[in-house]
């Protein structure tokens, strides 16, 4: 079985970050539901995998330069696990132990230092713990939270298939010299 190419992988991690991306935006627009905060970060997470996908592909490397790659995306994807594993715990707390709301993200983004941003932020608010719509039972934030998962597969696979791949060598066919 061929070895897929890093451009191959990362086309199908961009693709799906587009996906996700396209969702989200038809979502806000198309439908009218406005992201939290929360929702927000994870579209950070998604853009940034979707960046070191696209850079990726266009860059194509070999060896080393793969498992930058896919340790640059894994690290995108794993934060998004983190902040959409976070809004959905938010969404499954009993109302009297949901946060209350906070200032908006724009305004803390003018008054706050980043980290202080993103503390605010991770803790959670009340408007984070609203379930604004579902399908097939399954809120937003677990949509997200699922493809977060599946996209973390693309990294792991590039690392694995680079690991898997890196003791066997290349032979020339015969007949060709040297």
């Amino acid at each position: 079985m061929a070895q897929a190419s890093t451009r191959q992988w990362c086309l199908l991690g961009l693709l799906m970050c587009c996906f996700m991306m396209a969702v989200a935006l038809y979502l806000q627009y198309g439908v009218g539901l406005e992201p939290c905060p929360l929702c927000i970060f994870q579209r950070v997470a998604v853009i940034s995998a979707g960046v070191v996908f696209l850079i990726g592909a266009i860059h194509n490397p070999a060896r080393g330069g793969r498992l930058v790659y896919a340790a640059l995306s894994l690290l995108a994807v794993l934060g998004g696990i983190g902040v959409a594993g976070r809004h959905v715990w938010l969404q499954t707390l009993p109302p009297d132990s949901v946060p209350s709301c906070g200032p908006g993200l724009d305004y803390m983004m003018d008054m706050l230092p980043l980290w202080d941003v993103m503390a605010r932020v991770l803790h959670g608010s009340g408007e984070c713990a609203l379930v604004e719509g579902s399908l097939w039972g399954v809120t937003l934030p677990q949509w997200t939270l699922l493809g977060f998962v599946v996209l973390v597969i693309i990294p792991v696979m590039m690392i694995v298939s680079r690991l898997r791949y890196s003791g066997k060598t290349v032979r020339e066919p015969a007949g060709q010299a040297s």
